[in-house]
């Protein structure tokens, strides 16, 4: 088995480029000069998930006032994201990583423990990147709920 990357702040963010739930190919080098929040999500439409993307349309105003993006990503389809984001009117851009690789190269799929018995899948994970595209903060094994503010108070700290 291979080691799990786990990226640190002051690394260099990996790029991607993914469609979106429209299909269109988004890339963090679009978002060069602003602060990129990406965060990692195991499946569309799970409870866990919802309130997560729930929480991060919610509070979206705070992260656009920090020059800030959020950008979701899951192994769904871009057609799953698109039903997703119309059945809970999510304001946020959700990005398609079917062959898993970008959830790789973050660190962000591989072995954790579910109901007690060790799983491969997405490990629920946040990072803020800066306008130099680096890693300002990381977060692995994140806890759904509240989480999204608490990704906003790390970066009004940040960008301060």
């Amino acid at each position: 088995m291979s080691e799990q990357v786990k990226l640190v702040g002051g690394a260099k963010a990996p790029a991607f480029s993914l469609p979106n739930q429209d299909a269109k190919k988004i890339s963090l080098r679009d978002y060069e000069g602003m602060w990129v929040v990406v965060y990692f999500y195991p499946k569309d439409d799970t409870p866990g998930c919802t309130t997560e993307a729930c929480d991060f349309t919610s509070g979206l105003k705070g992260f656009e006032k920090l020059n800030a993006v959020v950008l979701g990503v899951s192994p769904d389809s871009p057609e799953s994201h698109r039903a997703f984001i119309n059945k809970y009117q999510l304001k946020i851009t959700l990005l398609s990583d079917t062959d898993k690789k970008v959830l790789a190269k973050y660190g962000a799929w591989g072995t954790k423990m579910m109901y007690g018995k060790e799983v491969t899948g997405v490990i629920r994970s946040t990072f803020i990147i800066d306008p130099e595209s680096r890693i300002a903060h990381a977060w692995y094994g994140v806890k759904a709920d509240g989480h999204a503010e608490k990704v906003r108070e790390k970066l009004a700290e940040l960008a301060a």
